[in-house]
């Protein structure tokens, strides 16, 4: 797993492009505070090839999530939001523009810190 630091969200995002039309793998509850989220995606940086990336939030101090067979219904055209604000990441479904915005999203979660990792599609 690669630390996502702050300063590297937007570049990230738009690697990704924000992960519109991706598709949610899984969720995984490693801890009451670790969860891993497992998103598909195209990558800009591998001539838009599919594949999958997995976020790790650790230090979870506030969550939404959904269950597993519910997973594959969520929209994702509008992709995700991923901001880091007042020493907390937020992660949440769609457009979202601020914290409020982001824990009224279909699935959110906050934490201390954010690691990634790349994996085939």
């Amino acid at each position: 797993m690669k630390p996502l630091l702050p300063k590297e969200i937007d570049l990230f995002l738009k690697r990704f492009d924000n992960f519109s039309s991706g598709e949610f793998r899984n969720t995984d509850i490693h801890s009451a505070t670790k969860i891993s989220v497992t998103l598909t995606a195209q990558d800009e940086a591998k001539e838009f090839d599919w594949i999958t990336i997995t976020l790790e939030f650790e230090g979870v101090s506030d969550a939404h999530l959904v269950a597993e067979e519910k997973l594959p219904y969520i929209d994702m055209d509008d992709g995700i939001s991923l901001f880091y604000q007042e020493g907390y990441f937020y992660f949440g479904i769609g457009r979202c523009d601020n914290i409020s915005a982001i824990k009224t999203s279909t699935l959110y979660i906050q934490s201390k810190t954010l690691k990634y990792k790349q994996g085939n599609f």
